[in-house]
């Protein structure tokens, strides 16, 4: 009798966010000895020290290929750059499937190529829209699960978006959120560290937290001024720890504000820090200023109020059942919801559908049946 063929798997990460989604995958992958599951990154977020350090954080094994394709030259010579090592590398290795998470420009090179070597295509977290064509994320979304033969989604608004596309009921799995299997696993150490807060030198629930990193929010000097006008205000009730991403720090100096913010007495600019750090002053904060998709996740689990600084979000649940609420950035609009959550009128919410730490195991259990 011939024994089973053994069946080759590579997750494509790139981005800090996809290590976060990709980790409680690969660690249920692991209980299936019919699989060669490979890890394989693009090189996208090129900083390997602040990837090295989400990799320890996370537990994730170290990446079996790493291509170094990560771009400094616009978006679309870093996906043409990406697409043609992973041509080179999924024509060699030949896998039985590939498997794409998010919406970062490492996802959508890597669904474009496997399906132009007709490798069937796994996509975590399919169906997200925030149906606004001028953000790079949202054709990297519609893209990919155009191409994808699988499609895993983390609620139940993701599946009609999917449906209302054409895509065909078969290929569409709600399982639930990958991101939150993270954030539970994590949950007791979230909750005990101190380090960030004593390095800090901050106390719980006496600060909050800010992340800007949308070109649509940083690019522009007029933009970018207009949430620093909020926050300039904000900081005279609550200190603001504000961990600054390359891309923002770039454009607070390109405009000369980085002086001017430094000069505030009570908000800390601070470098970007690792997955545990960084939860752990979400968790413990007062609340959250953000344009970030998967911080507006994370908070609505820890229940910590979220003001997302953007005029519309692909992650809907988060405002209809979970602490965010979209602000825009309007000064006027973020100072007034600020001041809603300091005098204890924050959003409370409670925990979405299927966001229960199990997505992945569902996931896998799909995919190797």
């Amino acid at each position: 009798m011939k024994s089973k063929k053994r069946r080759k798997f590579i997750s494509i990460v790139g981005a800090r966010p996809n290590f976060i989604k990709i980790a409680p995958v690969l660690k249920n992958l692991k209980a299936y000895k019919g699989i060669d599951s490979l890890l394989l990154h693009t090189g996208q977020h090129y900083d390997k020290e602040m990837s090295k350090i989400f990799f320890d954080d996370l537990k994730l094994p170290k990446p079996d290929i790493y291509l170094d394709a990560g771009g400094r030259g616009g978006k679309n010579k870093e996906i043409t750059k990406m697409m043609s090592s992973l041509e080179c590398v999924l024509s060699q290795e030949k896998p039985d499937l590939v498997i794409v998470v998010g919406d970062v420009n490492s996802t959508v090179a890597g669904a474009i190529v496997a399906s132009r070597l007709s490798i069937p295509i796994a996509h975590i977290e399919s169906g997200l829209r925030s149906f606004d064509l001028s953000m790079p994320e949202e054709i990297n979304r519609i893209v990919t699960d155009s191409l994808s033969n699988l499609l895993f989604t983390p609620s139940r608004e993701a599946n009609e978006n999917l449906y209302r596309e054409g895509i065909r009921r078969n290929k569409v799995h709600y399982v639930g959120n990958v991101m939150i299997d993270t954030l539970t696993s994590f949950r007791r150490q979230i909750n005990s560290n101190t380090r960030a807060l004593r390095v800090l030198g901050i106390n719980e629930r006496q600060y909050a937290m800010l992340t800007l990193h949308r070109p649509s929010n940083v690019d522009k000097p007029e933009d970018l001024r207009k949430i620093i006008e909020a926050i300039s205000f904000i900081q005279d009730k609550v200190k603001i720890i504000f961990p600054v991403h390359p891309r923002t720090m770039s454009s607070l100096e390109k405009f000369n504000f980085s002086k001017s913010l430094a000069r505030k007495k009570n908000i800390r600019l601070v470098p970007p820090m690792g997955y545990l750090d960084f939860l752990t002053l979400i968790n413990k904060s007062l609340f959250v200023i953000t344009d970030s998709g998967g911080i507006q996740e994370e908070t609505t689990i820890l229940g910590v109020p979220c003001l997302t600084v953007r005029k519309n979000t692909e992650r809907p649940v988060t405002v209809a059942e979970g602490t965010n609420t979209i602000v825009g950035t309007d000064p006027k609009e973020i100072i007034k919801e600020s001041q809603k959550i300091l005098e204890g009128k924050g959003k409370a919410g409670r925990i979405p559908e299927l966001w229960d730490g199990n997505a992945a195991k569902r996931i896998v259990e799909i995919l190797v049946n």
